[in-house]
């Protein structure tokens, strides 16, 4: 082996360890998992999420739901007694934030659900975070919300604060959907940019098989099924080949970036909702390799 492979082999990624807050259906897990990070806590309140996370993961990592650190409500939790990890991740709930919400912020309970993320970063000190939540939250009561937050952050816990507008479509995938990206670093000297966009891999035809007249979808969103095709509300309605279809699960999965083996082990309403509250896995696949190549530079012996 030359000295140059050497070399390559000790700045070789490490197993950096992560949670996974409002976990949904695992998006931030599988983007970590495939960027050589390894869960080791998951909270998700709705039970319906719980049984499609579960069928996907647990016969992968069954250590980390025999070790009881698969966890319902996280407001519930000791923070102490969540195990020592590298990276938080999470989107937290966006309806407060959002415009299909009533934009209550901070005023909603599930609003204040930020304030929980801030203790258990203020206690457990992780290297970085990564979170995310809706556009709006940036222009939120005038900016006031999305101010507290980077003020908590900064000076606060001590953390740097890289906030990006990200879009689905900037990674490949033929919907909009819209995100801010939230990132920081305990060690504030560490400096991050985020990754730069790709070219579009996927479209609306390749998602159903047939000729589609738009090149990227609707934002998958939770409400509003079964709206008429020409209704504003319209999210999960196309023309394809001529005629009128409702996305299925198995094409909004698509156009999510799930993988193939992913199955959904409720009911049709159920699965599109928990597409519509979840993660562009392949945008959130980016930004994890990037926070873990960022922590190799700065923590590689």
């Amino acid at each position: 082996m030359t000295l140059k492979n050497k070399k390559k082999l000790k700045t070789k990624s490490k197993k950096y360890t992560f949670i996974d807050l409002f976990a949904g259906i695992g998006g931030f897990h599988i983007a970590f998992n495939k960027a050589g990070a390894k869960c080791v806590f998951v909270s998700e309140w709705d039970k319906y999420a719980q049984q499609t996370y579960k069928n996907y993961f647990e016969k992968k990592e069954p250590d980390l739901f025999k070790s009881g650190n698969f966890v319902g409500d996280i407001m519930s939790v000791d923070v102490k007694k969540i195990p020592s990890f590298d990276i938080l991740t999470g989107g937290f709930p966006c309806q407060p934030f959002s415009q299909a919400g009533h934009k209550r912020g901070f005023k909603d309970s599930r609003g204040n659900l930020f304030f929980k993320i801030a203790e258990i970063i203020s206690i457990k000190e992780p290297r970085a975070f990564f979170i995310e939540n809706v556009r709006h939250l940036e222009k939120h009561d005038n900016g006031k919300t999305f101010q507290t937050i980077k003020h908590i952050i900064e000076d606060d816990l001590g953390y740097s604060f890289y906030p990006q507008l990200v879009r689905a479509s900037d990674f490949g995938l033929p919907q909009h959907r819209p995100r801010i990206y939230m990132v920081g670093f305990k060690n504030k000297k560490i400096q991050f940019k985020f990754p730069e966009p790709i070219k579009l891999q996927t479209t609306m035809s390749d998602i159903f098989g047939g000729k589609v007249d738009r090149e990227i979808g609707y934002t998958l969103r939770v409400g509003g099924r079964a709206s008429g095709i020409n209704d504003r509300r319209n999210w999960d309605s196309y023309i394809v080949d001529g005629k009128r279809r409702r996305l299925t699960p198995e094409e909004g999965k698509k156009m999510m970036g799930f993988p193939k083996d992913f199955h959904f082990p409720v009911s049709e309403a159920q699965a599109m909702k928990q597409l519509g509250n979840s993660v562009a896995v392949p945008a959130i696949t980016a930004v994890a390799r990037e926070i873990v190549k960022t922590l190799d530079r700065h923590y590689a012996k």
